[in-house]
């Protein structure tokens, strides 16, 4: 009889393995990547690696809700900071993560999104559309704060500021991934962001 494994050691246990996935999505790509390249990079057997993912596929959308996850715990809220210092904070440190575009999800990313399964039949891939309609209502609700509290007095709606902002995001680090750091200038774009949002939004500072 096999020995009973505890809620959070099976938690622990899928984190390890989605850290060392991730390395491996990251170094090989999503088309090169395999499970065996992720069982030797967590060290794990056969069996273990497949209690926790079927296959590459299941495998690359864990991944990804994993890495989404950092991205969301931004828009929790800190009291002690007005939203709009909260926001332009986080967009400007961006700026290493964009420029290091290389040692990202990004290729392993764009891989998927032209692999021949889901290019067929992208309604078996729900969280890819979920994803951004999640971050989409997490930005929403986030700016929607700053109405709340008479900090913002956007000129267009929250929810249209939302996708603009996940898009220029988007945009800025493919482009950086294709052509460099040094060409598309994330540090001036990243300021020019902000600048436009301050546009849209209307923040009241220093309040």
């Amino acid at each position: 009889m096999s020995p009973k494994v505890s809620k959070e050691y099976k938690e622990e246990k899928k984190v390890q393995l989605l850290q060392a996935a991730r390395k491996v999505f990251i170094k090989k790509g999503y088309m090169h990547a395999t499970m065996q390249d992720i069982m030797d990079e967590a060290g794990v057997s056969r069996g273990a690696l497949y209690d926790y993912f079927n296959n590459i596929e299941h495998a690359f959308i864990e991944v990804l809700k994993f890495d989404d996850q950092e991205i969301l715990h931004f828009f929790k809220l800190d009291d002690q900071l007005s939203i709009w210092i909260q926001l332009t904070k986080w967009i400007k440190s961006q700026q290493k993560s964009i420029e290091t575009i290389n040692d990202s999800l990004l290729l392993a990313r764009a891989q998927f999104y032209l692999s021949s399964n889901y290019t067929k039949d992208k309604n078996n891939f729900p969280y890819i559309k979920e994803r951004y309609q999640i971050t989409v209502k997490f930005i929403n609700t986030f700016i929607q704060k700053g109405i709340d509290k008479g900090e913002f007095h956007p000129s267009i709606l929250p929810e249209s500021i939302a996708r603009y902002f996940i898009s220029s995001l988007n945009g800025l680090m493919l482009d950086t991934f294709q052509l460099g750091a040094e060409v598309t200038s994330v540090h001036d774009q990243l300021i020019t962001l902000i600048f436009s949002l301050k546009e849209m939004l209307c923040p009241i500072e220093n309040k």
